[in-house]
């Protein structure tokens, strides 16, 4: 345990909530961040779709804070660590072969440090969530990366370093991570490939990357879904397996799940190019309440990441659930 973590103890000052956001979380470079899908000013744009709703200010964010390197050791392997700095390696993991042809300051400045900054986000967000029963990181999710490796734009593993950093502090003892991005999350899933006190529930399109076929061993219940799956089927199958995988954890031991990590992945749109399922918005935002309702009702602390989604719409679709989650009563926003 660090120093910093012996000092901090997470309270909240009266005008904030456990909303976790920086403005350096924003991928910038000179433009060529946009011959990606991903929109990597999305999570400014969720940031100012929330304030016009009246629903946060400046004040109400929680800012994080820039995870150490010995902080990353600690799920990391160095020398995967110290590889990411190299331009063809972080070429490869953004999928941008131009990234290559960036020097190593550019790569450090403009696309490590904010993504390394959400994952501490993660973490902090994590602790907020144990605290104050939920918390969301307007950010992170990066669920392609793990030990010893990256891709998908997902450099550090940030669902990895929250959890483990609830363990490290004896905080938790029963995890599960809901993983509801389109893609795989094969990173976290081999993460915890050993580890029985963490139970991965992945609802994700077989037919798209990462197919890696080895980390699905490691998920413990897996749902596939894809193009042909409707609003309909997709809400009544989660509500369903859920529920059950959670009951079934309370028989094994009546503690049950004492953590929640959502990875609430908004790339099952319909319309995303690299998704390939046609869910509505409103069953997102559905999806999304489905989730912390079961959490609600059992009492499991919840944190929500907002992982992939590359639609210039995704922004006002998180922005939106969020406002439905605060107008359900599932997470409560209001400034007394």
């Amino acid at each position: 345990m660090t120093e910093r973590d012996e000092e901090e103890d997470y309270s909240l000052e009266r005008h904030q909530r456990p909303i976790v956001y920086h403005s350096e979380y924003n991928v910038s470079a000179f433009g060529i961040e946009h011959l990606h899908p991903f929109d990597t000013s999305k999570w400014r744009r969720v940031i100012c779709y929330l304030k016009e709703m009246n629903l946060i200010t400046d004040s109400t964010l929680v800012e994080p804070n820039l995870p150490t390197f010995e902080e990353l050791v600690r799920v990391h392997d160095r020398k995967y660590l110290k590889s990411v700095r190299n331009p063809l390696k972080a070429a490869q993991i953004v999928e941008i072969p131009l990234v290559g042809c960036l020097p190593p300051c550019i790569i450090e400045n403009k696309l490590l440090h904010p993504l390394r900054l959400q994952a501490g986000g993660s973490v902090l967000a994590a602790n907020l969530a144990l605290k104050y029963g939920w918390a969301i990181n307007v950010g992170g999710g990066f669920h392609h990366a793990s030990h010893s490796d990256g891709g998908g734009f997902c450099f550090y593993a940030d669902i990895t370093m929250a959890i483990c950093d609830l363990f490290d502090k004896k905080a938790i003892s029963q995890a599960i991570v809901v993983d509801l991005d389109a893609h795989q999350g094969n990173g976290h899933a081999r993460d915890f490939a050993d580890n029985k006190d963490v139970f991965v529930f992945d609802v994700f399109n077989p037919n798209v990357y990462p197919h890696d076929r080895e980390a699905r061993q490691f998920i413990n219940k897996a749902v596939h879904v894809d193009g042909h799956t409707t609003d309909t089927s997709y809400i009544s199958e989660l509500r369903k397996q859920l529920t059950q995988c959670i009951d079934d954890r309370e028989r094994l031991n009546p503690s049950g799940f004492d953590f929640i990590m959502f990875n609430a992945g908004t790339d099952c749109l319909f319309g995303d190019p690299l998704g390939a399922m046609k869910l509505s918005p409103q069953c997102i935002i559905a999806r999304d309440e489905v989730v912390f309702k079961l959490a609600k009702s059992k009492g499991i602390p919840i944190c929500m990441l907002t992982s992939g989604g590359y639609q210039k719409d995704n922004a006002l679709l998180i922005a939106k659930s969020i406002e439905n989650l605060n107008s359900k009563n599932l997470i409560d926003l209001s400034i007394n």
